[in-house]
Order: C-alpha cells, then structure tokens, then sequence
C-alpha cells in the first residue's frame, strides 16, 4: 500500500516538524499531522482537514474534545486554583479519593501524574508489604505480553522484550508466565511472591482479555501466600468496557489489593490514581512515598466532573460497543486477511494477517485516526460519546480504506 500524497504536510506543519527534529529528543515516530482543535469525536489539523478520532489520545480524551462540562469546570477552578502542592488540602482531593474507592470496591487512594507512576507506586507497596514478613519476598509475577509503563520499575514488570532490551538489568526479582496459564501460576507463586500484577485486558499488548478462572486463581494464591494481587487498569479502567473497572466483568467480580488508573480520569490532564484496600495502604507510612504534582485541584475536580458524567454514559458505552463489534466483524467477513475482531465496550482489536502500520497511514488520508498495537492488530479506543452515526462512518472508512490492501501479498 503506497503513502497517499494526504500525508504529505502542508508548508506551516513542515516548519514544525523540522523545529521538533531539531529540538526534541526524537522518541516518537509521529505522524505528519498537526493538530489544533477539536469537538466531540472530531479533530481537525492546521490545514483544516478534519479527523474522526477513534484512539482519544490513546484512551485518554473518553468524553472527546472540548465537552461542555469538562470546559465550564476548567474555567471555574482555573480562576481559583490550580496547584497548592500536596503540604496542604485543597477542596477535591477527599471526595475524589471517596469517589474512585466507592466504585472499585477498595478504600484509600494515592493520587499520581501518570499511570507509569501509579504502577510504580504500586510496586512500592507490594515491596514494602513483602519485605515486613520477610527480607526475601519481594518477587514480582507478571504476565508475557504485559505492558505497564515506560519507567525502569514499569518496565521491569512489562513482559515485552522490544520495550525492555535496552534497559536492562531491570529491577530483579520478576517472573513471567503466559497469560490464562493456571499451571504456570501455581507453579510460579510461593513464599517469596509479594505481588501479582495483571492487566484484565492487555491493551498495548493487542486487547487480549484475561480469563476469569485465572484471575480467581490468582487471588486466591495471592490470599493463601499474603502477597498483593495488583490490577493494572490503565486502559481497560474508567468506563473502556462499560464497567467502571474491568475486573467487574466478572461475576462475581476479582477484587484486587490494589487497582491502578489514569488515562481518561482528568480528561486530558494529568493525573493518575492508586486504589487500595487496607491491607495494602497500610504498607506506606508517612514519608515514605509522594509527588509534587499528584492530585492537584484542577485535575481533581475535572475528574469529579468526569466521573459524574461517566455514570450517565455506561449502559451507551456497553450499547455503542456491541454494535460496533458486530458491523466490524461483518465488515471482517470480507477481508480474508482479518484473523479476529475481539474487545469489550469501546476498547476493540482487529487483529490482521500482517504488520498494519501502513493500514493506519491510510486511515489518515481517510480523515479516520487509529492505531497499530502489537504490530498487527488494528487497536480502537472511541471517545465514550461516539454516536451511532459516527460507528457508520467509522465503519465505511476503514471498509474503504482495507479495500486498498493488495492481498494476498505480491511474491517478491
């Protein structure tokens, strides 16, 4: 499939482009696009071509761009205050705590920038737990395929070599195991486990769901050697699949020692979240972990905001989703390079005969914005407000776009 000429930048984005090559540290293959505004599921560039946005900003923007209820909150605190730093209280912080541990079925909450540093927060508090009953139980077990962050504690538990070669030695202690392998479970966890950290939907690793019996598996080996189940809900959390936490799929559901979010929670702004019972709390005394910018007053009260907003949108989330997979899965029935169409609420893979990347060029130039992940799974995460009308146009686009796919592949 060729690079369609759509791609090509206009003269205002080429001179951006070079300053961030010349300025930036070059850790992103970005696309050639620039964009400037948006509105509900559209984005629209510098050149004024506009985009129907199906990856949010990769989960983050749920309610799309420039809602109305999110702007009059931003407008409203913004005026009062925006940081105070965490020496004091501030008025949001409390019922936001309140709020996530009510809905996750936990009790106490840390408030962090990003859901690399609430994984590592995480890892903190199994660390601490473990090593109270003994010096030697500070093992980590994660899963193959895993993806938890990017920072050298997340990426330590992150069971993807390509992210984790050029790193290494990472943190000590981690074993992995293939994800629903209860064999390799019973084998793995013993007395020096001090936590299971799980992904109930591998999102990075190409939306792969974990399966019930092993998620119980997992806690009832963690309750019989003391060590923390930890559930890494980044991406599948807040709303992505119609619950407000993935592992409430389940039924009845795994409730984890800790829980870990950020994405869509401040809509765009910073801020993460670690959610714990009170076993787990209670490993972190005073002094022993913080962060300067964690839960401050504007991203809190924006996740207030959301969170109100989010009750009213899940039963449409669990709908719109269900919909979408079924005319995906029609559409795929014309592709014989499309293996599967799998996913939960409005977090869906396609997954393809081969690297996609080029797929999502195409898409571009359509005007649809996607994302590759896994190399060949096509990954879609819809802003929460996606109409049914949009799902139709999303649909037709990337019907038209696969259609330009020559396959089977030309022998060489």
């Amino acid at each position: 499939m060729a690079s369609s000429p759509a791609l090509v930048p206009d003269p205002h984005t080429q001179a951006v482009l070079e300053l961030e090559q010349q300025y930036l540290i070059q850790t992103y293959a970005r696309f050639p696009v620039l964009l400037r505004r948006g509105k509900g599921c559209w984005l629209y560039d510098a050149a004024g071509r506009k985009y129907l946005d199906l990856i949010s900003g990769i989960g983050v923007n749920a309610l799309g761009h420039a809602h109305p209820r999110i702007l009059r909150v931003l407008r409203e605190q913004a005026a009062l205050l925006v940081h105070c730093s965490n020496l004091y209280y501030h008025d949001y912080q409390g019922p936001l705590a309140r709020r996530l541990a009510t809905i996750s079925g936990l009790q106490r909450c840390f408030f962090t920038n990003s859901g690399t540093e609430a994984i590592e927060g995480a890892l903190k508090i199994a660390r601490a737990h473990g090593r109270r009953q003994a010096p030697e139980k500070v093992q980590i077990l994660a899963l193959e395929n895993s993806f938890h962050g990017r920072t050298l504690g997340a990426l330590s538990i992150t069971g993807q070599p390509k992210y984790r070669a050029d790193f290494e030695p990472l943190l000590p202690g981690v074993r992995f195991i293939p994800r629903n392998d209860v064999g390799a479970l019973e084998r793995t966890v013993g007395p020096e486990t001090a936590a299971i950290v799980l992904e109930w939907i591998q999102g990075e690793g190409g939306i792969y769901p974990l399966e019930p019996v092993f998620a119980r598996r997992a806690r009832e080996l963690a309750d019989q050697h003391n060590a923390l189940l930890i559930l890494d809900e980044i991406q599948c959390g807040l709303g992505r699949t119609g619950r407000h936490f993935a592992y409430q799929m389940a039924d009845p559901p795994v409730l984890p020692d800790i829980a870990v979010v950020a994405k869509p929670l401040a809509c765009g702004l910073p801020l993460g979240a670690i959610i714990a019972n009170e076993k787990a709390a209670a490993a972190l005394r005073s002094g022993m972990h913080g962060s300067t910018f964690g839960g401050g007053a504007l991203a809190c009260r924006v996740a207030l905001e959301f969170l109100d907003i989010l009750e009213e949108l899940l039963p449409a989330i669990h709908q719109t989703g269900g919909q979408f997979r079924v005319q995906l899965t029609e559409m795929a029935r014309h592709f014989g390079f499309v293996r599967e169409v799998r996913g939960f609420g409005l977090m869906i893979g396609i997954e393809l005969d081969f690297p996609c990347r080029n797929i999502v060029e195409e898409a571009l130039a359509e005007g649809l914005l996607i994302n590759c992940t896994h190399d060949k799974v096509i990954r879609l995460l819809p802003p929460y407000v996606i109409s049914e009308t949009e799902v139709d146009r999303a649909v037709k686009l990337l019907t038209r776009v696969l259609k330009k796919v020559k396959y089977p592949p030309e022998s060489a």
